[in-house]
């Protein structure tokens, strides 16, 4: 078993980077949804509400970020602009993060067609865990890390009429060579040097039929319409499996995977 791909999402809710190699932090992978699109009154706003979100190319570099978009102009985020403190909220985690860039606000606005600003969580976010209040991370979800075999998307493009790909997802980590749905069974597993903890199955949303590559919603609401139809327990449907990391260290494509349960 090892391990096949590797994702970050520098903004969230932006186009997956696939990478061949990542350091693992605490926080996640370096650079993992440092960034975030937020309503005025500082909620955030997605790919679940703007799909469009999905289609913007987020590239981290030493001075910010570098954001390109359909019809839109390249635009250089310099992150030393960001140091107004700003509260924000995903679900019900409302912590610190920073603003400060009217021109990213424009430019995100603009693409939008709404009121937003940029946020970026900074070094002194006090965002943690629920479930592990020692750990802090940065704007995903939940947890720092999602975890998907390819033998799981095998087994639901065997139940579709339209394959899809593993970017509905959007998982940081993907494995090969095991069983369809093994993970769900792992309680730890060690990916090259580094140690995982499984902490729960991930529960799916709306976001998942939206097409990546396009950012147009599927009419049929698949692939969660189907995935409902056999994965749906009472926590919600359930795809891939949410990992917080319990060492760090670097992650490097073909790494060997190590489960136990």
């Amino acid at each position: 078993m090892h391990l096949s791909a590797l994702y970050h999402y520098p903004l969230k809710s932006c186009r997956g980077n696939a990478l061949a190699t990542a350091q693992v932090t605490e926080a996640g992978l370096e650079a993992d949804r440092q960034w975030m699109v937020t309503h005025p009154d500082g909620s955030f706003v997605t790919g679940r509400e703007q799909p469009r979100l999905v289609l913007i190319e987020a590239t981290p570099g030493a001075f910010g970020l570098r954001l390109t978009a359909p019809g839109m102009p390249a635009f250089e985020v310099d992150v030393s602009r960001f140091a107004t403190p700003w509260q924000t909220r995903v679900w019900a985690d409302t912590f610190d993060a920073l603003r400060g860039d009217k021109a990213a606000d424009d430019w995100f606005s603009d693409y939008l067609g709404i009121p937003v600003h940029l946020a970026y969580i900074g070094a002194a976010s006090n965002r943690v865990l629920r479930t592990a209040p020692g750990i802090r991370f940065a704007f995903a979800d939940g947890y720092p890390y999602l975890l998907i075999s390819d033998a799981s998307l095998t087994d639901l493009n065997g139940r579709l009429r339209v394959p899809v790909a593993m970017g509905r997802f959007r998982p940081n980590l993907v494995v090969t060579g095991c069983t369809a749905f093994a993970e769900d069974g792992w309680r730890h597993v060690r990916i090259g040097t580094v140690e995982f903890e499984v902490v729960k199955p991930c529960d799916r949303c709306v976001f998942t039929t939206i097409d990546p590559q396009t950012g147009v919603p599927d009419p049929g609401q698949q692939p969660l319409r189907t995935l409902g139809s056999y994965r749906r327990t009472d926590a919600g449907v359930m795809f891939g499996v949410n990992l917080i990391a319990r060492t760090t260290g670097r992650l490097t494509l073909g790494d060997q995977v190590v489960p136990s349960v």
